[in-house]
């Protein structure tokens, strides 16, 4: 992966970034997270579990709203980033009509949940809520399986989340409006590797 230019330019257009991400294998996920190409590892079982877990109670207590998992959003400041959420939490046909990488408007909720590589910290604890953040997502969900957390961030404002409440797997974790939904999280300690 070729770094960012000397003077910070991005190493190559959004435009030219689809281009490539079209032609990867499939075996290869692909995100243009602040100007550069990152590759994303595949979820690994548990991972997915995760991600089930929280569908499953989406659509218990909001049939209303659908959570998507691996969905491509455009992110950060003018829709210049291009991340796969692990999930996206949206109104039902809420992405209807979207291509590969939807607006952000229409979601709710991103979330993450950390991968086992040396790039999940910057990845999901700092480039992605700043993108989550600048693209006006109201919430971005963390799940964080190297310190068994789940953090919550939400009031999105001039690129970043200004609230963060974090709490242990274990706990009730209350996911606040636009959401309006509390996960009991002791099943997650069931996911952690």
């Amino acid at each position: 992966m070729t770094p960012m230019t000397a003077d910070h330019r991005p190493q190559m257009s959004v435009e030219e970034f689809e281009e490539l991400e079209r032609h990867a294998p499939e075996s290869v996920w692909l995100e243009f997270i602040n100007g550069k190409v990152v590759v994303k590892p595949m979820a690994d079982g548990n991972h997915r579990e995760i991600i089930a877990w929280l569908q499953r109670l989406c659509m218990q207590y909001r049939p209303d709203l659908w959570l998507h998992a691996e969905s491509g959003l455009k992110t950060e400041r003018y829709r210049k980033g291009r991340a796969r959420a692990d999930g996206v939490l949206v109104p039902v046909g809420g992405l209807k009509g979207q291509g590969e990488w939807s607006e952000a408007e229409a979601a709710l909720l991103a979330v993450e949940v950390t991968s086992y590589d040396s790039d999940t910290h910057q990845r999901d604890r700092v480039e992605k809520p700043d993108g989550y953040a600048a693209a006006g997502i109201p919430v971005y969900l963390l799940i964080d399986r190297d310190d068994c957390s789940v953090t919550v961030f939400t009031d999105p404002e001039d690129g970043r989340y200004r609230r963060q409440v974090k709490e242990p797997f274990g706990a009730s974790v209350k996911i606040p409006a636009p959401v309006g939904l509390t996960l009991e999280t002791e099943q997650l300690k069931e996911f952690v590797d």
